[in-house]
């Protein structure tokens, strides 16, 4: 069996809930959490069972559990953190102290995820958050000072009240802080949300090409590589973790609505807290992907990259020739890829879902 290198651990729990967001999370309340912590205890000693080359604790909202939950957590994880190269946790400015800092330099946390969102306060509030930008830069000083300072921030755009000159002002901002690593997302509402309850529409998408342009423009101006659909970064500085994903390679999940991807088995935990706290072995998804699922997510998820698709890598994995196989997708549009050194990517990321249709349609 292939080592699995990759570990991603879910805390579901969140201070309030932003409007946009979607992801598995309940409000924080301690008894809930310890109760939560439990049984993540029993799952994590009953599938964890390597050194791992990535850890990624996410959320929901990491830093809203107490000090000692989050020490509980990291001394769960310490047996499999010795060879760790990166070890990120997500923050919220709100919720970040010099107390937490220190306890995640004890225990090898090595890069932080920040969710900032944007610099413009007004704009905090009508989303959710419960940051001003004053907070994030007293927070990102306070990282810097205790020598964290492989950062990543996250950005939205295309926000409700958002226009260009708000986030240009945002870029500039952030490009002040000088983090290393900038991941931005656009939004997309989703039904359950608080925005898709209200009823709350995108932005033009003439608006949000221009957003996206700009965007594009000033980061590779201020020497950020855009390196992944949604990410840049400065050189040196990609995620590991998250590459581990966009190479195809196999990762375990634990908590609540955490998802693993084991060889052709693909499975995701319960996002119901309550399900889990049950038993962890609780499933909103568990299946077995066929010979052609796998290889259209290979394509997929390495496309996402500037860096492409291994062909060595996957004709020998899938017993096929790539090249062979797609050579009438390939050659009815050259130009869009980037052929080099046993490597294909795609040339223009904003096109990405319009070539994995046809790479879809022909399997």
């Amino acid at each position: 069996m292939t080592r699995i290198k990759h570990l991603y651990l879910h805390v579901p729990f969140c201070s309030s809930i932003c409007y946009y967001c979607d992801f598995c999370h309940r409000i924080y309340s301690e008894d809930l959490s310890d109760r939560w912590l439990d049984v993540l205890e029993k799952e994590i000693c009953e599938v964890c069972d390597d050194q791992y080359e990535t850890i990624y604790i996410g959320g929901g909202t990491p830093t809203v559990l107490s000090y000692e939950q989050l020490k509980r957590i990291l001394s769960l994880l310490k047996p499999f953190s010795k060879e760790c190269i990166e070890y990120t946790i997500e923050v919220n400015p709100d919720s970040l102290d010099e107390e937490k800092i220190l306890l995640f330099k004890e225990y090898g946390i090595n890069r932080i995820s920040m969710g900032v969102q944007s610099s413009d306060d007004e704009l905090l509030k009508s989303i959710g958050r419960r940051h001003d930008f004053n907070t994030v830069k007293e927070k990102i000083s306070l990282l810097k000072k205790h020598d964290l300072k492989n950062i990543s921030v996250d950005l939205m755009y295309s926000l409700p009240g958002q226009d260009i000159n708000i986030l240009n002002q945002t870029i500039d901002d952030i490009l002040a802080l000088d983090v290393p690593h900038i991941s931005l997302y656009s939004l997309t509402i989703e039904e359950n949300t608080v925005f898709g309850k209200k009823g709350i529409r995108n932005l033009d998408e003439d608006i949000e090409a221009d957003m996206y342009e700009l965007i594009e423009k000033r980061l590779k101006d201020n020497g950020y590589i855009h390196y992944e659909v949604s990410n840049y970064c400065k050189e040196g500085y990609e995620s590991k973790h998250n590459l581990g994903y966009w190479n195809y390679e196999d990762f375990l999940g634990v908590s609540a609505g955490a998802s693993s991807k084991i060889g052709d088995h693909r499975y995701t935990n319960t996002s119901s807290i309550e399900k889990y706290i049950s038993s962890y072995k609780n499933r909103d998804e568990d299946l077995v992907l066929s010979k052609d699922d796998e290889e259209f997510e290979h394509i997929m998820m390495s496309f996402r990259t500037i860096y492409g698709l291994d062909l060595n890598e996957f004709n020998q994995k899938y017993q096929t020739d790539f090249m062979e196989k797609y050579h009438d997708i390939i050659q009815s549009d050259l130009n869009s890829f980037y052929i080099e050194n046993k490597r294909i990517s795609v040339r223009n990321l904003e096109i990405l879902n319009h070539i994995l249709v046809r790479f879809l349609k022909s399997n």
